[in-house]
């Protein structure tokens, strides 16, 4: 067992949430009740998913409601992330994460590297889901900030010719390769500065180390092409005017 919970256990994650929410207050790089809400939301949602994981991934439409779910919550955090702003244009962040994860899914599903049980199939999922939500939020606010900023190149490019998604594209392209940064830099520290939670997992649970790297390596991999894929197709949807902020 990695750790024991307990009283302790309980006592030492309070403290951990408060010392976060006191930095974010001290250093005023954020609201602290923003920390402490996400912090007890985890706890609500991790308690009441260990509580139905169980039948969840044994009964088929459970399951595939259970993925839906951590779909549309992905979806909806995405869009109030990349367009805070009132209005039906953060549905569009659906696109670029169904477009990431559903074909890999597929693909691991149809090559049986994946089997079809929900025990393997909600934790895989839900890994692949939580890197396209990461690339597209990062992905979406870098280049609608970009264009926000730039906005005068934007035109001098229309000037010049350009249609207006070539003029955006040019401007928004690198901000949203920043998207591809997090995911590049945990596969290439991995077992250097990290050992990934997969990993870990696998160890604890029973396999051998080099299974366990195996299993850590192909998750890592997969979130590349995830993450590449959810990053470009939500440069695309800015650079056509679909994912936009409402004009103050």
């Amino acid at each position: 067992m990695l750790l024991h919970v307990n009283a302790t256990f309980a006592a030492l994650l309070a403290t951990l949430l408060a010392l976060a929410a006191g930095v974010v207050a001290v250093a005023r790089i954020g609201r602290p009740r923003d920390t402490l809400f996400a912090g007890a939301r985890a706890a609500a949602q991790l308690i009441a998913v260990s509580l139905a994981i169980g039948w969840v991934v044994r009964v088929l439409p459970l399951l595939l409601c259970f993925l839906l779910l951590m779909y549309a919550v992905a979806v909806r955090t995405a869009g109030r992330r990349v367009v805070p702003a009132p209005g039906r244009a953060w549905t569009w962040t659906g696109v670029p994460i169904a477009a990431a994860v559903l074909p890999v899914v597929v693909a691991l599903l149809l090559t049986g590297v994946v089997p079809p049980q929900g025990i393997a199939l909600v934790p895989v999922t839900g890994i692949l889901i939580g890197g396209a939500l990461t690339a597209t939020v990062l992905a979406g606010r870098r280049s609608l900030d970009e264009l926000a900023t730039r906005r005068g190149e934007v035109e001098a490019g229309l000037a010049l010719g350009l249609t207006d998604r070539e003029a955006r594209m040019e401007v928004a392209r690198e901000a949203a390769s920043d998207a591809l940064l997090p995911g590049m830099d945990q596969t290439r520290t991995v077992g250097l500065v990290t050992l990934p939670g997969a990993f870990v997992g696998m160890l604890l649970g029973g396999a051998s180390p080099l299974h366990a790297g195996a299993v850590q390596l192909f998750v890592l991999v997969a979130l590349l092409l995830v993450q590449a894929v959810a990053a470009a197709v939500t440069l695309e949807l800015v650079t056509r005017g679909h994912l936009v902020r409402a004009t103050p």
